[in-house]
């Protein structure tokens, strides 16, 4: 598993980017994520900037049931929502899928009723990571 101050992750062998992508989406729906946005980076840069890139995407992940609890706990936290899932090729057959860590970005809140709504949105997302073997 990677870890980073600002999220975890892996790396992925053997899948091609669409069916890496895919196994992400049903593993998050898994748990109670929904994909509320999705922003295909090479594309954009593309389009934008006329660069080539890697296939890299950024997921906006939703659970609603957590999301409600937050923002009843504290309203300004939607500054942090969705969470953040990010899929990249690294190379042929190899993709690496990393998910902000919730605990990293509701560190910046200090709001102690948040604390039960971050450990279960850490603990789904992390099995939504480890179901992707």
């Amino acid at each position: 598993m990677n870890e980073l101050k600002i999220g975890f992750g892996k790396t992925l062998h053997g899948f091609g980017f669409q069916e890496a992508l895919d196994r992400v989406t049903q593993a998050l729906a898994a748990e109670g994520f929904g994909v509320l946005t999705e922003i295909d980076v090479q594309a954009t840069l593309k389009k934008k900037l006329d660069v080539d890139f890697k296939q890299y995407r950024i997921l906006g992940a939703c659970n609603p049931s957590l999301a409600h609890q937050a923002l009843v706990a504290a309203p300004h936290v939607g500054l942090l929502l969705p969470c953040n899932v990010v899929v990249q090729e690294l190379a042929e057959g190899e993709v690496e899928v990393m998910i902000a860590d919730p605990r990293a970005m509701f560190s910046l809140v200090r709001e102690p009723s948040l604390e039960a709504v971050v450990t279960e949105a850490e603990q789904r997302l992390r099995r939504a990571l480890d179901s992707l073997e």
